[in-house]
């Protein structure tokens, strides 16, 4: 690399999960809310989408991996929401259970869901500070 050429980091290109049944996944990730961008089955891969952002959630199946409870401390994604209570809500109602209660942080509510690998992924709103939420 040049020393001429720019290391800062750009953004988000995907995050990826392993999961270990790309039908089970992808049902239960649509129930908490995310569409399916793409999905390939003969892959092994969906792509599901986060917001308005081209990057997305990627869901791969990986051989060997089984169902497991998240350990704390675990990987964790946090995904911006109008109103965490709000959507902790609307999971319960569909079926997914939340890891705990939604939680207060400095920016406003979190709540947590997992999938059935241990993946965790956070909703989390900026109720306490507006100003520093996305706009649309």
């Amino acid at each position: 690399m040049s020393d001429n050429q720019p290391v800062g980091l750009l953004g988000f290109d995907n995050v990826l999960f392993p999961v270990g049944d790309l039908g089970e996944a992808v049902g239960f990730y649509e129930r908490a809310g995310f569409p399916v961008a793409a999905r390939i089955d003969e892959l092994g891969l969906a792509i599901l989408k986060v917001g308005k952002e081209t990057p997305g959630l990627l869901l791969r199946v990986e051989d060997g991996i089984v169902p497991r409870t998240p350990p704390w401390p675990s990987p964790r994604i946090w995904l911006e929401v109008p109103d965490a209570r709000a959507k902790g809500q609307t999971l319960a109602a569909a079926g997914i259970p939340l890891l705990s209660e939604p939680f207060s942080v400095a920016t406003g509510w979190t709540v947590e869901i997992t999938d059935a690998w241990g993946n965790v992924v956070g909703f989390t709103d900026y109720l306490k500070r507006p100003e520093l939420a996305r706009t649309s």
